[in-house]
């Protein structure tokens, strides 16, 4: 056992420069597209055709459930996925955890291109379709916080919010993908050619970026954060026991082993939720409740959501650079306090009959209540949490947030209008998930500037 840490035993930290920033702003970004391209296309094929795809013996509002209820599976696997590989990772190093990531969600999602259908094998179509969307969160489940992680713990501190927001405008980016795409094929395409094998091509061109993505983080560095921690020897991280027995009364390792974890933890779950939430129901579940309910064309929702994600290249950097200048708190307050504003109005529009209307109220709500905290909870998720756990508790802050609100939050949305016949619930879940957000915002500490190598949580 390791009786002390010298300078001489640690791994020195490598020269980072621009370039190198750059490599790693990239590969964050094009990482983390790469998982909500793969997700979305999964939730706009789920809102849209898996329904009679592959489960085609219900009513509709039944197979809009049960696609949404096989869309949410993927969150449990992704919690698996962030204990497995968030511990990998605050052990071995981030890089080496996002290479085994991008291969295992650009598989799977490959691989749905090429299922067969319920008419063709029956039951066994649905369960192949939850295997693949099983392994597909697995890897996912620690890709955006990896990306994350890695980009913020590169960033200057004085631009931190602003490059951490790449990792958002990666999501946006995915999502405009994905969208993009499916409102060619709706746009080109016969409800039979659609059925039939239009469905697929977005997920087998996903394999392209794939390959891209793994070329891309060959020359990646490891993070200079997770070099320079005092509790890594020779690029592992020493176990608690070793740490324990180094660690001297009032020194760096002391503080980060003695402190008791969970505050920082729930105050990121609670920031966590209203931007998860909130985009369950904004890019998921309200695209199949416009084309089941509403009197618009089919192809009115994606294209909302494809304007609603280019008005994002605007507003991510931009928020990324406000919480730089004025703090992530002041900033999570204004959002949230926004969205619980304009929630039912955005309803309203969107729920107007009119095209124009839908367009604006998606475009908003996209970007006040889903885009805007993405970029900030970027940043402040890894700052609240020390480098010996933070891409643990960062993932599993992440996904837990994700399965009661992303996952959940379509599926209870499809249960509550069909039983009210309205739009009102979903209203009324926009406002509750963005005041959780905004209590804990009140809650949470400033952590513009923070040490990103200190061991301990913020709180």
């Amino acid at each position: 056992m390791k009786d002390s840490v010298t300078a001489a035993q640690r791994t020195p930290s490598a020269e980072r420069t621009t370039r190198d920033l750059a490599r790693a702003a990239v590969s964050g970004w094009l990482g983390t597209a790469m998982e909500f391209m793969d997700f979305q296309l999964y939730s706009l094929a789920a809102a849209i055709v898996f329904n009679k795809i592959f489960f085609p013996d219900v009513s509709p509002a039944v197979g809009l459930i049960a696609a949404m209820a096989t869309y949410g599976v993927g969150y449990v696997a992704r919690l698996a996925g962030a204990v497995y590989f968030g511990r990998m990772g605050d052990r071995i190093g981030r890089k080496k955890v996002l290479y085994l990531t991008i291969l295992l969600m650009g598989a799977s999602t490959t691989l749905i291109g090429v299922l067969p259908t319920y008419a063709s094998i029956g039951i066994l179509a649905p369960m192949l379709l939850v295997a693949l969307r099983l392994v597909q969160g697995f890897g996912a489940g620690a890709e955006i916080a990896g990306a994350t992680v890695l980009l913020a713990e590169y960033a200057p501190v004085r631009r931190r919010g602003l490059v951490s927001s790449l990792v958002s405008l990666g999501t946006n980016s995915g999502t405009l993908a994905a969208s993009g795409l499916w409102a060619v094929l709706l746009a080109t395409l016969s409800e039979d050619q659609l059925l039939s094998w239009g469905w697929r091509l977005p997920f087998l061109l996903s394999f392209v970026l794939m390959l891209f993505a793994f070329w891309l983080r060959r020359g990646l560095k490891e993070s200079p954060v997770f070099e320079e921690r005092p509790d890594v020897v020779d690029g592992v991280a020493m176990a608690k026991e070793e740490v324990i027995a180094a660690a001297h009364e009032g020194d760096v390792l002391a503080a980060g082993i003695r402190q008791r974890k969970g505050k920082a933890f729930f105050l990121a779950l609670g920031l966590r939720f209203g931007q998860a939430g909130n985009s369950g129901l904004m890019q998921t579940f309200l695209v199949g409740y416009i084309a089941t309910n509403l009197a618009v064309g089919r192809s009115v929702p994606t294209d909302a959501i494809v304007y609603g994600s280019l008005l994002g290249f605007v507003t991510v950097p931009l928020v990324g650079q406000l919480g730089d200048r004025f703090g992530r708190r002041a900033l999570y307050l204004a959002l949230t306090a926004l969205t619980v504003v304009v929630a039912f109005p955005v309803m309203l529009l969107i729920t107007s009959g009119s095209s124009a209307g839908v367009m604006l109220g998606m475009v908003l709500g996209l970007n006040v209540g889903v885009l805007g905290l993405f970029s900030l909870e970027s940043v402040t998720m890894a700052e609240l949490f020390g480098s010996r756990t933070r891409f643990t508790q960062l993932a599993l802050a992440k996904e837990i947030g994700g399965i009661l609100a992303t996952a959940i939050g379509p599926v209870l949305a499809a249960t509550l209008t069909a039983v009210t016949g309205s739009w009102w619930p979903i209203a009324a879940m926009l406002v509750v998930y963005s005041l959780i957000t905004f209590v804990s915002a009140l809650l949470a500490p400033e952590t513009r500037g923070r040490d990103l190598v200190r061991l301990e949580d913020a709180v």
